[in-house]
């Protein structure tokens, strides 16, 4: 891990960095000065010449480096990243509740959870940075950035690993609400397991063979010609659990642009949701073991448009 950011956060965002690669005893490094070792490392992503003038790359300690400076191993570059224009997600990004250690919002669909990528300023920590003037916020847990619903971040990293623990543990409840294809075929509740994998390479997960590392409780709630409204309760958090297991039961949860097929769907679109919600979230407390649940306002609708009525 790197040590502290030598630079504030900006746009709720904190500062990129890389390491030199270590010398070698006895073998030339192959870049003469650090600038040779930016442009090679940073070139095709930024104006290294301009960021250099301008003090944009800074030490561990705060000074910047200027690139003239002989190459060392093993030494920090911190910066801040140029970013282009991203696309407004119009849902508001809404806080159920908050507090000294944790904050817990109502995540809108087509937010990322993370800063990653061209969804930067347009996730939830950064947005909820800014809002609260707290930059030590981090999710304890992760939902898609397709999928809207319950997110708990901790306030204070003096808590994040027993928040993160909880989550990666299983202790915590979750039940998630979807509105899906619909084969009178298939009788429900039941529950749905498997192994999923997801390789680096693919947008998709994958269930292959082996020994099942997801499970999924499946009921039906409500049935509207040729869909359903299901109510989901994983007992694990594989990526795309939710999302791969309906559709390879044949009802994939409208919306989807990944399953059961790659789609390409227009970026500045923001008319077909994915209908998935992380509904509600119940779990114990792990710092003083007081019964937690927070509940979805994030209403779902039917292919018609209809909005979904408890």
């Amino acid at each position: 891990m790197p040590p502290r950011s030598p630079l504030p956060q900006r746009e709720g965002l904190d500062a990129s960095w890389i390491r030199t690669p270590d010398n070698v005893p006895g073998v030339s490094a192959p870049w003469a000065t650090m600038r040779d070792f930016l442009d090679e490392r940073l070139g095709a992503h930024a104006d290294v010449g301009a960021g250099l003038a301008s003090g944009l790359f800074v030490q561990a300690d705060g000074r910047p480096w200027r690139g003239f400076e002989p190459y060392r191993g093993n030494a920090f570059v911190w910066f801040h990243r140029r970013r282009a224009p991203e696309l407004v997600v119009p849902s508001p990004l809404v806080v159920l509740h908050a507090d000294e250690r944790l904050v817990v919002v109502d995540k809108p669909h087509y937010l990322a959870t993370t800063p990653r990528g061209t969804h930067a300023t347009e996730s939830v920590v950064a947005k909820l940075r800014l809002m609260l003037g707290n930059g030590d916020l981090v999710p304890a847990h992760r939902l898609d950035r397709l999928t809207a619903g319950v997110l708990v971040l901790t306030a204070d990293r003096r808590f994040r690993g027993s928040y993160a623990g909880l989550f990666a543990s299983g202790a915590a409840i979750k039940t998630y609400e979807a509105i899906a294809g619909l084969d009178p075929a298939l009788t429900f509740p039941r529950t749905l397991t498997g192994r999923i994998v997801k390789r680096r390479d693919s947008l998709q997960a994958e269930l292959v063979e082996g020994e099942p590392n997801a499970s999924t409780l499946v009921e039906l709630v409500e049935a509207r010609g040729a869909f359903g409204r299901y109510r989901l309760t994983p007992a694990t958090g594989k990526t795309h659990q939710l999302r791969l297991q309906l559709a390879s039961l044949g009802v994939p949860i409208v919306g989807d642009p990944l399953y059961p097929d790659v789609l390409d769907p227009d970026p500045a679109d923001f008319s077909d949701p994915l209908r998935l919600v992380a509904r509600r979230l119940e779990f114990a407390d792990p710092v003083d073991g007081v019964p937690r649940a927070f509940e979805s306002l994030t209403p779902l609708t039917w292919p018609d448009g209809a909005v979904v009525a408890d």
